[in-house]
């Protein structure tokens, strides 16, 4: 990712940093009911808020412990009383598609009163950031924006917070609010878009909740209890929840884990310890004196890279400097850093635009030379430390700073050494973090449905994304108590270089991956194979998105006679010389755009390299592949690529989605 030119002082950053610290930690401080009119009802209730239509509504807030509370709504009252720790619930009778409605909440001389309430459709949307992309990203923004009215749909964006632990209430203050230019601009354009469609067809109010974060994982969405039922995280579990309760200590063990990690890859030899050795030998060369992204050092082998980097350098301190408590201070790292002080690991931070500053263990400084390594993880665009070297720092107790502005080393990581676990605590690269600040704080609440577009950031292990999927999607509908709570998902858009040749992708195999998901029972895909830009990876075509997205709603939820995502693979058959696909789900026969036959089929062996493109053509729902001279086929495979070529549609413009499949 680009990196932010930083030519502040070291002071400014020192304020950015601590301010940094200080707005995490202050979000994983423990909701509290001190304010007892605000708390009476949770955040989800205010203004313009819509509850889900046809389901009984669960109301909760905080009071007094033990105080009782009473609830109305519509023609409906029931109370309740406080437990112990504050926390109060009841739950009233459904009620149909409909509104403005009070809802009111008394306890005590404390009373809170929502105006504009509907009822309706209650969709989550969450993922990365093609989620999270603006409507004003979107394709014709300034028209879409000034053109957008709506009372019916309503928007709620949850803000964006990480934690080790499960909260109860938002990481900071948020709103419902109607369709508006204003409101419109900054939400997220697939949700919109979506609902929007939706509505076309289904007249009923929608409540639109957005919880994404650009970057995120897969692993940071799901909670720990579900991560555990998966399998091979317990380590990283267990010092997430160290982190909750003493990071220092949980920092330290996790640098036990990743050093373990490092001395076991392939190509690392026995005693290769970057954090703790020397930075001499022949593999570490002087950086430029300003840092920034390595993509502008002129290096030839980093003017593309994305990887890892070591960096080091190393800072001289007095007997008083070092005996007092001191934090380190470094500027952005783009877009992941892991960094060790004297062989003891620190701190790990995601975040391209985000500053670190970490607390330093007591006694870990000596007087005379201590050194300072950082790893920085770099996956999209430009990657590498900032500068100027005042951007780095040692600050201490008694207000004095030390730069380390001595002069920096690195140290380029082969590709063969693959991509390093992800410090659990991270935001975005965590586990359970976005869950925890995020989902968490929604218990309770009664869906339509969720709507997830991610993946982007998980292609690097394709292989484990399906059962990843799974164990969020039954993780959600644990959370908000409904087991078959449906579940779209948005299939990765094409993006990158088109392949000349057939071979491996992690794209395409994280697509079947979604595909496989998408055939479970109450789940259903929105195939985007034709709409991405090989350009950009957050396409701007929205729209038509959200139309897909309502398509696949009106099937899998509201149970329409549709096909829900364009022609899908049935069986691939031998004929003859040839291979028969057949498809299923195609409205009005399956159309070439722009070519005599269907691009993109290929014909494998049983070899991993053994696929070969082959000449196609259509025969009604089928399609008929040419099986020429080459290795005796044992699978068909379709938009194999990160961004494939496709021309094969349904009568109703809905692409063939990419696949895998075996001849049978």
């Amino acid at each position: 990712m680009a990196l932010d030119s930083m030519h502040r002082p070291v002071a400014a950053h020192a304020r950015i940093a601590l301010a940094t610290l200080l707005l995490g930690l202050a979000a994983f401080a423990p909701a509290k009911a001190d304010d007892a009119d605000a708390a009476l009802l949770h955040p989800l209730f205010q203004d313009h808020a819509v509850l889900q239509r046809d389901q009984p509504i669960r109301i909760w807030g905080e009071a007094a412990p033990g105080a009782a509370v009473q609830v109305g709504l519509a023609r409906h009252r029931r109370s309740a009383r406080a437990d112990a720790s504050g926390r109060w619930s009841v739950e009233l009778p459904a009620l149909p598609a409909g509104g403005p409605h009070m809802l009111t909440a008394r306890a005590g001389d404390v009373s809170r009163t929502v105006a504009d309430v509907l009822v309706g459709d209650v969709w989550l949307c969450s993922g990365q950031s093609n989620m999270e992309l603006q409507v004003w990203r979107s394709l014709d923004a300034r028209a879409e924006i000034a053109g957008a009215a709506s009372d019916t749909i309503r928007l709620l964006t949850v803000p964006q917070a990480g934690h080790p632990a499960p909260q109860t209430r938002f990481g900071a203050d948020t709103r419902w609010q109607t369709v508006s230019p204003d409101s419109i601009r900054d939400f997220s354009a697939a949700c919109y878009y979506f609902a929007r469609e939706l509505q076309k067809t289904v007249d009923v109010p929608m409540g639109l909740v957005n919880a994404a974060w650009g970057g995120s994982r897969i692993q940071a969405w799901t909670s720990a209890e579900a991560l555990r039922a998966g399998g091979g995280l317990d380590a990283e579990l267990d010092v997430l929840a160290l982190y909750a309760d003493t990071p220092e200590a949980a920092v330290a063990r996790w640098g036990e884990v990743w050093t373990g990690w490092w001395q076991q890859r392939p190509g690392i030899a026995t005693g290769d310890r970057p954090w703790d050795g020397d930075a001499r030998g022949a593999d570490w060369r002087d950086t430029p004196a300003d840092l920034g992204a390595w993509e502008r050092w002129g290096v030839p082998e980093l003017a593309a890279f994305d990887g890892m980097l070591w960096y080091r350098t190393q800072v001289r301190l007095t007997v008083d400097q070092a005996a007092q408590p001191a934090t380190l201070v470094l500027g952005p790292a783009d877009e992941m850093d892991t960094t060790w002080v004297n062989g003891q690991a620190v701190g790990s931070t995601y975040g391209a635009g985000t500053p670190r500053a970490y607390a330093l263990p007591q006694g870990l400084l000596h007087a005379g030379d201590n050194h300072i390594v950082v790893n920085v993880l770099d996956t999209y665009r430009e990657g590498g430390l900032s500068g100027p070297a005042s951007a780095h720092a040692l600050n201490f107790a008694d207000g004095s700073t030390v730069l380390l502005d001595g002069g920096w080393r690195y140290r380029v990581v082969p590709d063969a050494v693959g991509s390093p676990p992800r410090a659990p605590w991270q935001s975005a690269a965590g586990l359970s973090t976005l869950y925890n600040g995020m989902i968490a704080p929604l218990a309770g609440m009664r869906l339509r449905g969720m709507v997830w577009y991610q993946g982007e950031s998980n292609t690097f292990e394709a292989d484990a994304y399906a059962g990843l999927l799974r164990g969020l999607r039954e993780d959600w509908r644990a959370r908000f108590e409904n087991p078959g709570l449906p579940f779209l998902v948005v299939q990765l858009a094409n993006y990158g270089t088109p392949a000349d040749a057939p071979g491996d992708s992690d794209w395409a195999a994280l697509r079947e991956a979604q595909r496989t998901v998408a055939g479970d029972p109450d789940t259903a895909l929105a195939v985007t194979i034709d709409i991405g830009d090989r350009y950009d990876i957050h396409p701007a075509n929205k729209q038509v998105l959200g139309k897909r997205l309502a398509r696949a709603a009106r099937h899998a939820v509201y149970g329409e006679r549709i096909a829900p995502s364009g022609p899908v693979p049935q069986q691939a058959r031998r004929e003859g010389d040839d291979v028969v696909v057949t498809f299923a789900d195609v409205e009005g026969g399956l159309f070439v755009h722009g070519a005599a036959g269907p691009v993109g089929f290929e014909l494998c062996g049983a070899q991993s390299d053994s696929c070969r493109f082959v000449d196609a053509r259509v025969e009604g729902d089928r399609v008929r592949l040419r099986a020429d001279a080459g290795p005796t086929p044992v699978r068909v495979r379709y938009a194999w690529a990160d961004a494939p070529l496709v021309n094969l549609f349904d009568a109703a413009d809905q692409p063939a989605g990419p696949f895998e499949i075996e001849i049978r």
